[in-house]
């Protein structure tokens, strides 16, 4: 189904109220290739019905089918390679080395902000038990959040089929950490006993989530406006600690936020401490 430009508005609007996903016109095709489907499932004779319909009913099921459908991004197995190489060489000895003197040495916590089907959280995960030899003996949490209910459930579940393994997925890592299960692969017991899921947008309050050592907050932030991106970076650093890391996008540049967010390079990778004491 088309869908017409006196429809393209109001559509935008409702994907803004409902998730915080920046839409424009020249996003019609995205639209109607993600919506059209569920036009016709509820039996809207066009855009703009589906709009009303959901502003009109309490039915969370429509809005989360909305949700799912406008959200849902590609995502792989340690995509862009880079972030992790700088998080396994650089920022997470270091901040191992930063704990050393403090009450809870063992302690680290890490957040996966919209982190899909999974794969972002346990390779977070893969990454650590890599780098710490006695990882069983640490206390480490990993949080895997995204605001698409599918997408928290098949994370949950830590099953992926041959051809998600298969993209980014280092051979060594999959025999160590993956048990074959039929056709799938399924994440073993340790890598799962570090990471939980919880649904959750970013356009609301973090207040009940706590501090992070790291943060991963990768390409979502593309698709807010200016300043629901700048609230959000800002609102990230008040859950970072202070040495905490923050790992953005490669195309999601945000030192032209402030001079707290002066960027770090390692490895081919930009990340960020925003709240380390700055150098004058």
């Amino acid at each position: 189904m088309l869908i017409n430009k006196s429809e393209i508005d109001a559509v935008c609007d409702l994907v803004m109220d409902l998730c915080g996903v920046y839409l424009d016109s020249s996003k019609s095709y995205l639209i109607e290739s993600r919506l059209s489907t569920i036009v016709e499932k509820n039996g809207c004779k066009s855009y703009r019905d589906l709009v009303n319909a959901v502003r009109r009913t309490s039915d969370l099921g429509l809005k989360q089918d909305i949700v799912d459908a406008i959200t849902t991004n590609e995502t792989l197995f340690f995509r862009d390679d880079s972030p992790f190489k700088a998080f396994t060489n650089k920022a997470l000895p270091e901040m191992i080395d930063s704990k050393q003197e403090t009450p809870f040495p063992r302690r680290l916590r890490v957040w996966s902000a919209a982190a899909s089907t999974g794969q972002e959280p346990y390779s977070i995960a893969m990454s650590m038990c890599e780098l710490i030899p006695d990882v069983e003996d640490w206390d480490i949490q990993i949080l895997g959040t995204d605001i698409s209910d599918k997408a928290i459930s098949k994370a949950s579940r830590g099953r992926y089929d041959v051809s998600e393994v298969q993209r980014g997925m280092p051979q060594q890592f999959l025999d160590r950490y993956f048990q074959r299960n039929a056709e799938d692969w399924v994440v073993n017991d340790q890598i799962r006993s570090m990471v939980s899921f919880r649904k959750f947008n970013l356009m609301d309050s973090f207040a009940t989530l706590g501090q992070f050592d790291f943060i991963f907050c990768r390409n979502v932030a593309i698709y807010f406006t200016p300043d629901a991106r700048k609230s959000l970076f800002e609102r990230l650093t008040q859950n970072l600690c202070k040495q905490g890391y923050l790992f953005v996008g490669a195309s999601e540049i945000i030192n032209n936020l402030g001079s707290q967010f002066v960027p770090q390079n390692h490895c081919g990778a930009v990340f960020y401490q925003p709240n380390m004491p700055q150098l004058v």
